[in-house]
């Protein structure tokens, strides 16, 4: 005689279930508006899926205000947007204290007026525009997802997101981020250009009359109990030993660096960079409707979570490589054992 399905199984398989739902659904609504990309918007979605923050370096005109804002609006969530200026002060992202005054009474008292931050979705465009001061403003509250203000503290709403984006070029005036605040990003994800087949869609759909909708497929109530679900994900020791040994590995100091990473590399990846490395390829799996995180989502998200943790010296200046030609060295070098 069949046993039946214990409640939980089935709820976790129901819950599942509805995950995949909800991920097609976003594809299928951002496809609506955004072509191609696939990588970029796969990322995205896994540090969403993850409760991660994500650094988006691209080129003016790759349309990462659009994709940020698309994606916002398929979640159903509040978004808001920051421009990022040399003159943006903290108070303008978090918020201030204005005092107003009762008419009746005539009482003065201070009245917190929420910023930009308080949002669900934010993207904080050319980050590296603006001061430090500015930028550890936003970056503290990525962290603790709280900010304080005059000696109040205030809870951000959950989930928050930073989609921040950066411009490769025309980097005279900029303030460059910091390796210990870019280790707070999951993801680095580079936009690059389309195809020319891509580019005659974009065209097809940029020049007519024809206005594109998305419509939200899911809330935050549900994007929290995603996360959940995520973290809920087995991985072998095997696989995770796998991830753990391609950070180590980054590090020059570390016995097991091959010795082009002693020879270019300055400072390697933190812990911080197997945690989001083993909680994506848990996202990716999951979006990929397996059960169980594989060698190849370790592979494929290595460079994304690692590109911005890895520091290079001035050897590797001189031979015009970048943190991407040293990772692409190290998957080689570190094939993924066999079965």
């Amino acid at each position: 005689m069949a046993t039946a399905i214990p409640i939980e199984a089935a709820e976790l398989k129901q819950r599942i279930e509805r995950f995949q739902e909800v991920h097609r659904e976003i594809v299928r609504q951002v496809r609506r508006v955004i072509v191609g990309q696939e990588e970029v918007l796969e990322q995205v979605l896994i540090a969403l899926f993850v409760g991660g923050h994500c650094l988006i370096t691209g080129l003016p005109g790759t349309a990462k205000t659009l994709l940020v804002r698309t994606i916002a609006q398929t979640l159903g969530l509040a978004f808001k947007r920051i421009q990022f200026t040399p003159d943006l002060m903290p108070s303008d992202i978090t918020g201030t204290d204005i005092i107003e005054e009762d008419p009746a009474t005539g009482r003065r008292t201070w009245t917190f007026v929420p910023g930009p931050i308080f949002a669900n979705v934010l993207l904080a465009d050319e980050i590296n525009r603006t001061p430090p001061k500015t930028q550890s403003a936003l970056l503290e509250a990525m962290q603790e997802l709280s900010c304080t203000v005059r000696g109040n503290h205030y809870k951000l709403p959950s989930p928050f997101f930073v989609l921040a984006t950066q411009n490769p070029i025309e980097l005279e005036g900029t303030y460059p981020l910091p390796e210990a605040q870019l280790d707070r990003f999951l993801f680095n994800t580079v936009l690059d250009y389309l195809s020319a087949e891509e580019e005659m869609q974009v065209i097809d759909l940029t020049t007519t009359t024809h206005v594109a909708q998305v419509e939200p497929v899911t809330n935050a109530s549900e994007i929290l109990e995603f996360q959940q679900l995520v973290r809920m994900v087995p991985i072998a020791d095997s696989v995770a030993r796998y991830a753990v040994d391609l950070v180590r590995a980054t590090r020059p100091s570390d016995p097991s660096a091959p010795d082009f990473v002693r020879k270019y590399v300055n400072y390697g990846s933190s812990v911080r960079g197997a945690q989001f490395l083993v909680l994506a390829a848990k996202a990716r799996a999951l979006m990929r409707r397996r059960y169980h995180v594989t060698y190849e989502d370790i592979r494929a998200l290595a460079t994304p979570v690692l590109r911005h943790r890895i520091l290079l010296n001035f050897y590797a200046e001189s031979d015009r490589l970048r943190s991407d030609d040293i990772l692409r060295r190290l998957l080689e070098a570190m094939p993924a054992p066999s079965a």
